[in-house]
């Protein structure tokens, strides 16, 4: 009778183990951020009506939380490739701006040996992998699986001169792991299928938690949409102009693939527990027919438009299904967010503040400065840094380092039409004192490579 007894003992802890697991048999969230490159706010459907149609984009914040007021690190590419990847303000890396195939073209070069997110998440426990666009360096040290990823199977340039070719200055940058490679089909397509190989493998595999950057090239230019998408937008508004009909194609062929790998994630028993995050970049660019609306300017602007980006986040095991949060913080903010969920402390010297609070559903009251600099060549920029600052409802910028300082209150302005530069000398004063501080300690970080 005892032996009996004892039986069903186990049997009922047993079946309540498996009911309710303890909290160090939870699994850790596996991290998947898809990121695409000039892809502007007014250039995913989430946020208004428009000509373009992000169902699966949509989708993302749908079944999860819409952050309204994100915006990213730099108004390009490479700085805030860098923001993400170390929690940092890219100039205190190394990056204050693009990171070119020339060297005579280039204004970056990454920090060796500052951690990355793929460095703290490895230290975690997780798989760590990149597929699609670096942009962050051509050589040892500083290509991804010399930064922390196991795995990387991409292009390692700043952009392609055609996503079919694949070729920058008619030089291959395609890789697997170190390996250069050659590649059949459209960019898109090819990152979005690399993307699913790497989540079926680790779903097999499943012996540790995952961490996938996805950083599609699209829709920077050239604007190269598959002819069926460009015909079927062309059938759907007709009068759309011809620069604008490519865009809208190509964001359509964009978020088709980035359905793909959601359906992935859901076949292979991944979605529950896995984050996804989609965001931007930067800003889209106005002269090749992106949409940044309603804000003023686009890519390279210190203005909204070069800065806010959509920011969609999802984690069926615990973000509430149609949530939004209005919260202003910037790309690299999933740094220490990611760190924290995976089990880690964020080290004190991130500029990155987590948004774990929000993701639990709760707010974050304390407000903090926005920083933001870049770093140009060419005649109208010199070489020069131009920088911009937020804090609180006021916004301090420039638009190229020999233009005068421009204040709005985006609060009571938010499309920034109204420059109060001359109106509030006390403000302009004290933010100008606060900016000149952060471009003092950007500057102890050396932005090009040592001479050997």
């Amino acid at each position: 009778m005892i032996k009996k007894q004892l039986v069903i003992l186990i049997c009922i802890f047993v079946l309540v183990g498996s009911v309710y697991p303890s909290e160090s048999k939870v699994d850790k969230p596996n991290f998947l951020i898809i990121l695409t490159d000039d892809h502007g706010y007014g250039d995913v459907s989430t946020y208004h009506q428009s000509d373009v149609r992000t169902p699966n984009i949509d989708r993302i914040g749908k079944e999860g939380m819409v952050f309204t007021t994100m915006r990213s690190n730099c108004t390009v590419c490479s700085p805030s490739r860098a923001a993400i990847l170390t929690g940092r303000y890219p100039d205190r890396v190394g990056v204050p701006g693009v990171i070119r195939t020339k060297p005579e073209d280039s204004w970056g070069y990454f920090t060796p040996g500052v951690p990355t997110l793929a460095d703290e998440l490895s230290k975690a426990g997780y798989h760590t992998g990149i597929v699609g666009k670096w942009h962050l360096g051509l050589e040892s040290p500083n290509i991804p699986n010399d930064r922390g990823f196991d795995f990387f199977h991409g292009f390692l340039g700043d952009m392609m001169d055609s996503y079919t070719t694949h070729l920058r200055h008619g030089k291959n940058y395609l890789r697997l792991n170190k390996t250069e490679i050659q590649a059949e089909g459209h960019a898109t397509n090819l990152f979005t299928n690399w993307a699913s190989e790497y989540l079926r493998d680790r779903a097999k595999t499943r012996d540790k938690p995952f961490f996938l950057y996805l950083a599609y090239n699209a829709p920077h230019f050239p604007i190269e949409p598959p002819a069926e998408f460009l015909a079927r937008v062309k059938k759907r508004s007709p009068n759309l102009p011809e620069k604008r009909a490519k865009n809208v194609a190509f964001i359509d062929h964009l978020d088709e693939q980035v359905g793909q790998v959601l359906d992935v994630l859901k076949e292979t028993g991944l979605e529950q527990n896995t984050l996804v995050v989609f965001s931007a970049d930067n800003g889209g660019s106005i002269p090749h027919g992106q949409n940044n609306d309603p804000w003023r300017g686009g890519k390279q602007d210190h203005y909204d438009g070069g800065l806010r980006i959509p920011f969609l986040m999802r984690w069926p095991a615990l973000i509430k299904p149609g949530s939004k949060n209005d919260y202003a913080g910037l790309n690299f903010d999933l740094f220490p967010t990611f760190i924290e969920l995976a089990g880690g402390k964020p080290s004190i010297d991130l500029d990155a503040v987590s948004l774990v609070p929000i993701i639990k559903g709760e707010n974050i009251t304390s407000t903090r400065e926005l920083y933001f600099t870049r770093r140009e060549g060419g005649m109208a920029y010199g070489g020069k840094s131009y920088e911009a600052l937020i804090r609180g409802e006021w916004k301090l910028l420039q638009n190229t380092p020999f233009a005068p300082l421009e204040l709005y209150n985006i609060k009571s302005d938010p499309l920034e039409k109204n420059n109060l530069a001359s109106n509030e000398p006390r403000v302009l004063n004290e933010l100008s004192g606060t900016l000149r501080t952060h471009i003092q300690r950007g500057g102890s970080t050396p932005w090009q490579k040592p001479r050997e």
